[in-house]
């Protein structure tokens, strides 16, 4: 049950802040009009209008600057998966100089590694871990680019590019393994809950004294609230569904035979 949480803790917190709003939504209604404290709590009414401005505000940029986090670690993740594609196609280009044996060599551990990146570490990313065999692949690639061989074979120039872009394409793959471990900032997530909690008892106080008014401003703050961070919740692991970065990238530089070609 911990490993469950510690790996899908996205969408567990979603399902919270789903079901909790609406449960405080219903919770609230039921304390106003039918608990006991229900005359208690309508003596405090009065409350301005614009008051629920104040702490709306805060509870909406709290809200957007942790959509804005989300968003941003999707993005740099689907960024960090085009470079690392970039760099294998630059060491590919770079190779073709070589001695057909050699470049030979060279393509079939880019095909190995981009094999053990998109069957073996791709799913593993969703449940934030990776592919001993992936980085394993990589390092023989270094290894091969960096023999007496390769770099008697080509202009020094053009080596230390080929050693470049592999190690571009080792730090893209260590920053995508790195945002694939990405966990709510609780901190974060529990300042946002306790302003969307006040939120929904300063409407709920606006309108104590108009209780089909208050059903439907509660009702219509829970409706906007409440899926909204959801939907935030869920995109926080940028290799978890459902908008999960694709290694579409990668696999667009493996070779695509024609009927009849010789195999590499």
């Amino acid at each position: 049950m911990l490993d469950l949480f510690v790996t899908h803790d996205h969408y567990i917190l979603a399902a919270i802040a789903l079901f909790g709003t609406l449960g405080a939504a219903g919770l609230f209604l039921w304390l106003a009009h039918r608990s006991p404290a229900a005359l208690v709590i309508s003596r405090f009414r009065g409350l301005s209008p614009p008051f629920v401005n104040v702490v709306g505000v805060l509870f909406a940029l709290t809200l957007a600057f942790l959509a804005n986090d989300t968003w941003n670690a999707h993005d740099r993740a689907v960024t960090a998966v085009y470079h690392e594609a970039g760099a294998l196609r630059s060491v590919r280009s770079l190779s073709a100089g070589l001695p057909e044996s050699l470049r030979q060599e060279l393509d079939r551990d880019i095909d190995l590694y981009i094999d053990a990146v998109t069957a073996g570490e791709w799913p593993q990313l969703a449940n934030r871990t990776s592919s001993p065999a992936a980085a394993e692949a990589l390092a023989r690639l270094q290894a091969a680019l960096a023999a007496p061989r390769v770099a008697q074979a080509v202009a020094p120039a053009t080596h230390f590019q080929m050693l470049q872009q592999a190690m571009e394409a080792r730090d893209a793959r260590e920053q995508r393994i790195a945002l694939s471990q990405t966990h709510v900032n609780p901190l974060k997530w529990l300042g946002m809950a306790f302003l969307g909690l006040l939120t929904m008892i300063s409407i709920a106080m606006v309108y104590v004294d108009q209780p089909k008014a208050e059903l439907l401003a509660v009702a219509l703050f829970a409706a906007a609230a409440a899926p909204t961070a959801a939907i935030v919740l869920i995109q926080g692991n940028p290799f978890q569904p459902p908008g999960a970065a694709a290694p579409a990238p990668l696999l667009a530089l493996k070779p695509t035979l024609l009927p009849g070609s010789p195999a590499r």
